[in-house]
């Protein structure tokens, strides 16, 4: 399927492993110019060798998303680098949960800077970017939790839910600007946080992913690569008329739509 993205500008965050790091391959594969930012300079310098090794055109920027001025920093160099902004994917984020009492007043405010004020705070940079070019897409990585919250998942899940409304909102009020915005709701995907799990858990990787995998319709752990191809399809052509969806990458284990 062509899936027009030749010659368009992405910035994913959160874009070192996981994820991120899937989604840029793809997208820099499909002919997009991605400009990929995480904390971790290595790991970013390694991507944007590999994407173009294999023929892609990768901007590494060194940003925490958790900080205005590091946006401001990633939008300015891509815009100096690419020339506008047509994708925004919006995935930096981790998995903080623990009991409701123990969550101090610093922790939910770092899970919401991280999670929902970076999210705003690049939607705000990227959409006059967005307009002047015709329109964009925007997806925001969500979890499953963030429509079916189990006991002590918080704070993501209360991040991750307000990530939902605002995808929800933003598709209406940006619709008659041509920028379409979704997202996707994450379930059990490899991960690098599942390594330290896993060696807490006393277990091999694959032993943990195993026993993660019993609560899986499909009865496996999902690939990052295989959330990379449906945030491919939602910023492409293919998708022209979708907006304001939420789609489940998760085997089949969310209890919900």
């Amino acid at each position: 399927m062509e899936l027009g993205l030749a010659g368009k500008v992405a910035i994913i965050t959160g874009a070192s492993q996981g994820i991120g790091r899937a989604t840029a391959v793809r997208l820099a594969a499909e002919g997009a110019r991605v400009a990929i930012c995480a904390r971790g300079q290595d790991a970013l310098e390694r991507l944007a060798v590999e994407i173009r090794d294999a023929g892609g055109e990768a901007l590494p920027v060194v940003a925490d998303v958790s900080k205005p001025e590091d946006l401001a920093r990633l939008v300015g160099a891509t815009v100096h680098a690419f020339g506008g902004v047509d994708i925004l994917v919006n995935n930096a984020g981790t998995s903080a949960t623990g009991r409701f009492e123990s969550i101090a007043d610093e922790a939910w405010q770092a899970d919401l800077d991280l999670k929902l004020f970076a999210a705003i705070r690049l939607i705000r940079l990227a959409v006059p970017l967005m307009c002047q070019r015709g329109g964009g897409r925007i997806v925001n990585v969500t979890n499953i939790g963030a429509k079916a919250p189990p006991a002590r998942s918080m704070p993501t899940t209360v991040s991750r839910a307000a990530g939902q409304a605002m995808t929800k909102a933003l598709s209406k009020e940006l619709a008659p600007d041509g920028i379409l915005v979704n997202t996707v709701c994450i379930g059990l995907v490899r991960a690098g946080q599942h390594e330290g799990h896993a060696r807490r858990a006393g277990l091999e990787l694959e032993e943990y992913y195993a026993k993660l995998a019993g609560s899986i319709p499909l009865g496996r752990v999902g690939r990052a690569e295989e959330a990379a191809n449906v945030i491919a399809f939602l910023v492409s052509e293919a998708a022209s008329f979708v907006t304001g969806s939420s789609i489940n990458i998760d085997g089949g284990q969310s209890a919900v739509f």
